[in-house]
């Protein structure tokens, strides 16, 4: 099976796993030792409101993101990119596991997370959102959040992307309601397939078939017209009301910083189905789980517009520091001056919401940043090497930018090596051992 359990079970059996018994409060306790415990995977037992186990931080890592892939983190971004470009329709079946409870359309009964002190109130953070447009035959998958409103009704945030369109198909139609389904406790390939830049219609469940190797099933949601897998933990029914808007936020989104009120769709809450004994999927708003979900899959649309400019481009990272959004930083092996120029070029039109990015030499690792910073340090020199572009399109999510308007400024950063100069300038300087050295240092670092 390919489903969050089996996933968490190899985890425990690995010893990586964080166990906490003692009861906490919903209510920013459980943020609180997620946050603490960043990248680390948490199961809590129970919470102080309800007796239902909460997991967070199963994709804190790229090395456990890659893994859930059958990757390294070095081909995590091929094996993504090779998904995308065959996505693989999954097997709809009348009958899973997220069937075997169903229960009143009430919100109360979930263990619905307050994460940060000035956030709007309860929301949920891990939701894959399952909506399709019949008439189209468009379908379409992503993660959303839902500020919790009252027992059955949510707002959903939604931007400008595909679910949009699709609500906007709908009205359109002149209809009010668009079904949704919401699949909560997934396995890590979900989400990330969820988090994937793919075509308009294109059904990120088949991106997430292909990643698990044709293994993922659907079930039909009983009150809605939406899909969900069969193995998820939980799945919330729902219709997005297309003709009416309430205030959502304030949210603690990528940033760390608390995203602006907008009035967003109301959501009716007309079904809960799910596992017995479920599991509820907890994701910490700002942390490196949310930042990976983000940012990686960006990498292969990225990897692909710099290539195109670029074939020698030798890696790409959407940094954690950056929110896994803002900052990027790609190496390259340069054939002249003006190249990385090109690349951060291609870098900001692949990601709009891109803010400052850096082009380094192939001798750099973009993970490193430490090893990037040096790049800064001895090979960027502001009168050349910097690119500036104001008033441009941004991300929301940018508190120094016009976060209605999304205009802000991007900057890019030319660290590379000049070809006017001696290649040896710039070339860090290396000590040489002998044999004898090379023995003591192994038993002092015990790796003898």
């Amino acid at each position: 099976m390919a489903d969050l359990r089996a996933f968490l079970k190899e985890l425990q059996d690995g010893g990586e796993t964080v166990h906490v018994e003692d009861q906490v409060s919903e209510e920013f306790d459980v943020a609180g030792v997620l946050k603490a415990l960043d990248g680390r995977v948490v199961v809590f037992h129970r919470t102080k409101e309800h007796p239902i186990p909460v997991v967070g931080g199963l994709c804190g890592t790229r090395e456990r993101l890659s893994r859930s892939i059958r990757a390294t983190p070095d081909d995590l971004i091929t094996r993504l990119g090779a998904a995308i470009d065959e996505p693989r329709k999954p097997q709809i079946v009348s009958d899973g596991p997220v069937l075997e409870h169903r229960g009143p359309p009430d919100l109360r009964l979930i263990p619905i997370l307050t994460h940060y002190e000035k956030d709007a109130g309860r929301y949920i953070t891990s939701g894959a959102v399952y909506a399709r447009n019949d008439e189209e035959d468009v379908e379409n998958v992503s993660i959303h959040r839902f500020q919790v409103l009252d027992d059955s009704h949510m707002a959903i945030r939604i931007v400008p992307r595909h679910l949009y369109r699709i609500c906007q198909m709908a009205r359109e139609r002149g209809r009010k309601t668009l079904d949704i389904s919401v699949s909560i406790g997934l396995h890590p390939a979900t989400l990330l397939a969820a988090s994937s830049p793919v075509a308009f219609g294109i059904s990120h469940f088949d991106v997430a078939n292909s990643l698990l190797d044709n293994e993922l099933r659907l079930v039909k949601c009983p009150n809605v017209d939406a899909y969900a897998p069969s193995d998820a933990e939980l799945v919330v029914e729902g219709r997005i009301r297309l003709d009416k808007n309430v205030p959502e936020g304030p949210f603690t989104d990528l940033t760390g910083t608390y995203d602006i009120q907008r009035m967003q769709p109301l959501v009716d809450v007309v079904g809960i189905f799910h596992r017995e004994n479920y599991i509820y999927q907890a994701l910490l708003p700002a942390g490196s789980e949310h930042r990976l979900l983000m940012g990686v899959p960006q990498e292969v649309r990225i990897w692909r517009y710099v290539k195109a400019v670029l074939p020698t481009a030798k890696a790409v990272n959407m940094t954690l520091g950056g929110c896994g959004w803002l900052h990027c930083v790609v190496s390259v092996e340069k054939f002249r001056d003006g190249d990385a120029k090109n690349v951060l070029m291609a870098v900001f039109a692949a990601n709009p919401s891109i803010k400052h990015a850096v082009v380094v030499d192939s001798d750099i690792d973009v993970t490193d940043m430490r090893q990037v910073e040096w790049a800064l340090a001895t090979r960027f020199r502001g009168d050349t090497g910097l690119l500036v572009i104001p008033n441009v399109r941004s991300s929301s999510l940018d508190p120094t930018a016009d976060q209605e308007l999304e205009l802000g400024c991007k900057v890019g950063i030319d660290a590379t090596r000049p070809f006017s100069k001696p290649k040896e300038k710039f070339e860090p300087a290396r000590t040489k051992m002998n044999p004898g050295v090379e023995h003591i240092l192994r038993k002092i670092l015990g790796t003898q």
